[in-house]
């Protein structure tokens, strides 16, 4: 890995130097929000993901204050392979 220096401009860069000081700015997200974002990551629908959210396998996986829902992605579908 090439360090580069935070003042050199970005038209100065190779493409592989772009690629390298981008890939930390597309870094996927880890966290996932509502009823939403929970039918997303397991790819199913929102009464579908509430009904998996209800039967208290991801509950480790899930943070919930309120109406506000935060899932784990990462978590959630490992909890989520090891109980279907």
């Amino acid at each position: 890995m090439k360090i580069i220096d935070p003042t050199t401009p970005i038209w100065q860069l190779t493409v592989a130097e772009f690629l390298e000081v981008s890939k930390n700015f597309n870094a996927e997200k880890k966290y996932e929000y509502g009823l939403k974002g929970l039918a997303k990551i397991l790819g199913c629908s929102r009464s579908k993901a509430s009904k998996v959210k209800s039967s208290g396998i991801l509950d480790k996986a899930i943070i919930q204050k309120g109406n506000i829902i935060i899932i784990d992605k990462d978590k959630a579908l490992e909890l989520f392979g090891k109980n279907s």
